[in-house]
């Protein structure tokens, strides 16, 4: 299996919180990835392996002296520009030895690393701006997926297995009754699934953090930014609130913003950094805790579908055929849109 991956694209290496003095390895498009930070603070992303005889410099005894990292098996070092600085028994340093280094950008708690072969430019990353704003209070987590990433993009653009999947969690009946409205902006390249349910049962990850008794209202609104960002913009209420007014505020609504980075690993395995960010209860550390381990048992219960579904499609022969409908208009939507880009990036690489 080898998967036509985008590239020159900003993908999800970590959380900023992650990345501190200490190396932490991360494989990205099948490539093995060494995050560190610079004594000022400053995020590096190089590759993780030495030039000498590719020992991972995420691994111990490979260390950090200042701002230089030393290689645990033969001492080759190097600095955070990639160039090695000093090598065993000898002054003269090859020309060659240098690591590759990735452009990278800190944005809204998460660190982005550039994966490609021509430079970002001006171009930035997705936003996801309720992690890191003060009017929201944020829970957020990874799971790794023994899974292809196209699987779990599949997975978000199509919620009606909560109904199934995350029964007694988050999923109630309505959410797999009600049809669904796709957009895909081909300009931007996003793609928009919207369900809105306007009376439909609680279920306990919102009447648990809510407080909510009864019935609700509740949307979900689905921005799609390939290759990496996911957010699920959710709004709860209890049927008969007034709807949001005519200048965007919603006085009477529960406001969730639900945002995945879906960072493929190698072919077959993908990172899943989740987080759930709401505008209520801010200083209230058993919402907190609640919504925390909430999230991530229906986290874990997509890993452990995918998990089997990835062992299934990889047992299975060429020809078989997968039968679409109404409900994956979303992630068809993605599928094209992830060729697309794929196809742009081998375009560019058979040019050069």
């Amino acid at each position: 299996m080898v998967t036509e991956f985008a590239r020159d694209q900003w993908y999800v290496a970590a959380y900023g919180h992650e990345v501190g003095r200490r190396q932490l390895g991360r494989t990205i498009l099948n490539e093995p990835i060494l995050l560190w930070r610079t004594e000022d603070g400053r995020a590096v992303a190089m590759a993780d392996r030495c030039v000498h005889r590719r020992f991972p410099l995420s691994e111990a005894p490979s260390h950090l002296v200042g701002d230089r990292v030393v290689c645990g098996y033969h001492g080759f070092t190097y600095g955070p520009d990639g160039v090695c600085v000093a090598v065993p028994a000898q002054q003269r340093i090859p020309r060659t030895a240098r690591l590759r280094t990735y452009p990278v950008v800190e944005q809204d708690s998460f660190v982005w690393v550039w994966i490609g072969d021509r430079e970002p430019g001006d171009t930035l990353p997705p936003r996801a701006p309720w992690l890191v704003s003060p009017e929201y209070a944020t829970v957020c987590g990874m799971e790794p997926l023994n899974a292809r990433y196209g699987l779990l993009v599949d997975n978000l653009l199509d919620l009606s297995h909560e109904t199934y999947l995350h029964g007694g969690y988050i999923g109630t009946p309505e959410v797999a009754e009600t049809p669904i409205t796709t957009e895909v902006d081909e300009d931007e390249g996003v793609v928009y699934v919207s369900r809105h349910m306007d009376d439909a049962a609680c279920p306990p990850f919102y009447a648990e953090s809510t407080g909510i008794k009864g019935r609700i209202t509740r949307w979900q609104d689905i921005e799609y930014h390939p290759p990496c960002l996911y957010l699920l913009h959710s709004r709860v209420a209890p049927v008969g609130s007034p709807p949001p007014a005519a200048d965007g505020t919603d006085p009477h609504a529960f406001h969730v913003e639900v945002v995945y980075a879906i960072t493929p690993s190698t072919d077959g395995s993908t990172y899943d950094f989740w987080a759930v960010a709401r505008d209520f209860a801010l200083d209230d550390e058993k919402v907190s805790d609640f919504l925390r381990e909430s999230n991530r048992t229906v986290v874990l219960q997509d890993v452990t579908a995918l998990n089997t579904l990835e062992q299934v499609i990889a047992a299975e022969p060429d020809r078989y055929q997968e039968l679409s409908v109404n409900i994956d208009t979303g992630g068809l939507a993605a599928r094209r849109l992830l060729a697309r880009m794929a196809g742009s990036a081998s375009s560019r690489a058979a040019a050069r």
